[in-house]
């Protein structure tokens, strides 16, 4: 299987990278578990040898080069059985960085990727507050613009890299009252006047620094705006699928580890006269094991190969990294159990990968909420439509694919997507072309609408926001699919995914403006 994903060149980058890690990390894993803190150097030396921005363009000192060198770096530093130094950079590479990457401003790019690329910079992203984890466009987090700077106040907890990092790429509302499209990041400096930050005790992650921290008037040019200001919550979205996609090769990787260091401590460890690998009881559990193990590994290197190719499938990526984190618990926890007594000693390798493998049903995020996507997808047949200037366009040749955009699940109701003028325009044309409806009618997405004076001989459509004789209530993506044909009407209603307020005959007329 291996050699269908990965080439000669693929597996040469292996070999150079397990060396470099075998020889420069994982001797000295358990002392900067101990100390806390992975220290700076170990990434400059990884920067110096191109082992960093591998996806990246060369212009910052990125490689350019296709996805699944990004796949063999994740698989090779899940290996150090340390969750905590993996994060450290995948946090930099896969969920900071291609923010900026994507959609920053060259003189953004020129000012932080350079030092990402090479190991001299060490950057984080700020979604969860106290009060706002998965439902990020709830975020309280102001920044007020003053001249030509945003004036930042409030809070963010469990931040990877927060304390001993150097930037910020920070999700803040620039609108409070806009819901979503009040969104915006924003590259927010450590070491800025009124930013303060305190280490958390973790269960797991030890070496890497977690932090929750404190924005207090803090003045960050305009400059810093990544993006459109009011498109953070678009841009965030989009993002968020690569984290999780780059979340499940390293992790089919620490459960093979584990299997692999059970399987020799099973034939090491001796009970009533016989290695306890001879016992048919915990053979069938191994044989179980490898087989999920194995079937998620193929799964993974599938989805990996859509990305790859440009086609990023949201329901996948979402199953993936939802059977990857559920898996890892279930391996760390029979593994542990093959270890007896000493699988709860510390000095024992089994103990740190039961404690790392925890965070992953929650970061990223949980499973509840990947379930929800998911339960969306497949049975209220939501479709995330693409975003533009997607994360996905990597350094990769080919493919027609499309990338998409995952809305918010706070209210149970994906938000509106980017695409609405397209959207306006495609209702003029088959409104335009049926009967005319006799009265008004208007699509509520929750912030914009589509107004249909039907009452003179034709459909004039427009996006104000007057009173109607009949008012639809409905998702952004359900009527996408009215749009397209893909969603009936009737259907609609009587599901509840459309809800009607005012006229019912104006309603049943639906039928002869999207059939």
């Amino acid at each position: 299987m291996d050699s269908y994903y990965f080439t000669e060149e693929h597996e040469l980058f292996r070999t150079s990278l397990r060396q470099f890690l075998e020889k420069e990390a994982f001797p000295h894993i358990d002392q900067w578990e101990e100390d806390r803190r992975t220290p700076r150097d170990i990434w400059k030396k990884m920067g110096d040898l191109g082992f960093l921005g591998l996806g990246y363009p060369e212009e910052y000192g990125g490689s350019n080069l296709d996805f699944f060198y990004d796949v063999v770096f994740n698989e090779e530093l899940a290996k150090s059985n340390s969750g905590g130094f993996c994060i450290t950079q995948q946090v930099v590479q896969y969920m900071s960085g291609p923010y900026i990457l994507k959609y920053g401003s060259d003189q953004l790019k020129k000012k932080y990727l350079p030092g990402i690329i090479s190991g001299d910079l060490i950057s984080s992203i700020a979604i969860t507050e106290p009060g706002a984890g998965s439902d990020a466009q709830n975020i309280q987090t102001k920044a007020v613009r003053d001249g030509d700077h945003y004036v930042v106040n409030g809070s963010k907890t469990f931040i990877t890299n927060g304390v001993y990092g150097d930037f910020i790429v920070t999700v803040v509302k620039t609108d409070p009252a806009a819901g979503a499209a009040g969104v915006s990041l924003l590259v927010i400096e450590q070491e800025m006047e009124g930013v303060s930050m305190t280490k958390l005790k973790k269960l797991g992650w030890h070496c890497s620094d977690t932090a929750e921290i404190s924005f207090d008037n803090v003045r960050v040019p305009v400059a810093n705006i990544i993006g459109e200001e009011g498109r953070g919550f678009y841009y965030l979205m989009n993002g968020l699928q690569l984290e999780r996609l780059c979340a499940v090769p390293a992790a089919v990787s620490g459960m093979e580890k584990a299997i692999r260091l059970s399987l020799q401590y099973m034939s090491e460890r001796k009970a009533f006269g016989r290695p306890i690998n001879k016992f048919q009881v915990l053979r069938h559990r191994i044989a179980q094991l490898a087989s999920e193990v194995e079937a998620l590994k193929a799964f993974s290197y599938h989805c990996c190969k859509m990305f790859n190719d440009k086609i990023y499938d949201v329901k996948l990526c979402s199953m993936a990294k939802l059977l990857a984190t559920e898996l890892s618990e279930k391996v760390a926890t029979q593994c542990l159990q093959f270890y007896g007594g000493y699988g709860f000693m510390e000095e024992y390798p089994m103990a740190r990968f039961y404690r790392d493998v925890r965070v992953g049903t929650i970061g990223g995020g949980s499973s509840e909420i990947m379930r929800e996507i998911l339960a969306k997808m497949i049975i209220d047949e939501v479709n995330y439509d693409a975003a533009p200037s997607s994360i996905v366009e990597r350094s990769t040749s080919g493919g027609n694919g499309k990338a998409t955009v995952e809305g918010s699940l706070s209210n149970g109701v994906p938000q509106e997507a980017p695409g609405f003028e397209s959207i306006l325009t495609g209702v003029k044309s088959k409104a335009e072309a049926a009967d005319a409806l006799g009265k008004t009618l208007k699509f509520d997405f929750g912030g914009q609408q589509i107004y249909i004076d039907g009452s003179g001989d034709t459909n004039a459509v427009s996006d104000v926001d007057n009173s109607a004789d009949c008012t639809i209530n409905i998702s952004m993506d359900d009527f996408r699919g009215l749009v397209k044909g893909d969603l009936n009407p009737m259907t609609a209603v009587m599901s509840g995914k459309i809800k009607i307020d005012g006229d019912m005959g104006v309603a049943m007329k639906l039928q002869s403006l999207f059939s």
